[in-house]
């Protein structure tokens, strides 16, 4: 499939992509190397359901998956449990581990009715952020 034709299908229901130049020569190199783009997206299992904003999301990372392209479904785990405000005034309530960890099964057992559980790498994010010291944080809280 061309880049156009696959640019078209990305762009469809999108009201903005920030950098179409980018993204068309990304889908450029992805077609003359072989190699798919890889497509992340992340979610803190907060709560034992995905909701329907989630699956607006879900959705173009299913028609990345149809397109050949890698789709990474990221799981804040770590994130998840340190109850962090989202842009809100108010902030989450923590959640201990097992909590999150009952969560994030549910999340995969939704997210394989819309992604291809054979076509989906899934990751925790506790993989690199159990790893960081209270130093790395405050570097990372401070950018």
């Amino acid at each position: 499939m061309s880049v156009q034709e696959q640019f078209q299908i990305i762009q469809r229901g999108v009201t903005e992509i920030i950098d179409e130049k980018d993204l068309k020569r990304r889908l450029e190199k992805s077609i003359k190397s072989g190699k798919p783009l890889r497509v992340k997206a992340g979610f803190d299992p907060t709560a034992p359901d995905l909701h329907l904003g989630h699956t607006v999301l879900l959705q173009k990372m299913k028609q990345f998956q149809d397109l050949g392209h890698e789709v990474v479904f990221l799981i804040g785990d770590f994130t998840g449990m340190i109850g962090d405000p989202t842009g809100k005034s108010e902030t989450r309530k923590s959640l201990t581990r097992e909590e999150v960890e009952v969560n994030a099964k549910t999340y995969l057992e939704q997210v394989y009715k819309i992604l291809d559980k054979e076509k989906t790498v899934v990751m925790f994010n506790s993989e690199w952020m159990n790893k960081f010291t209270s130093t790395d944080m405050i570097n990372l809280a401070a950018q």
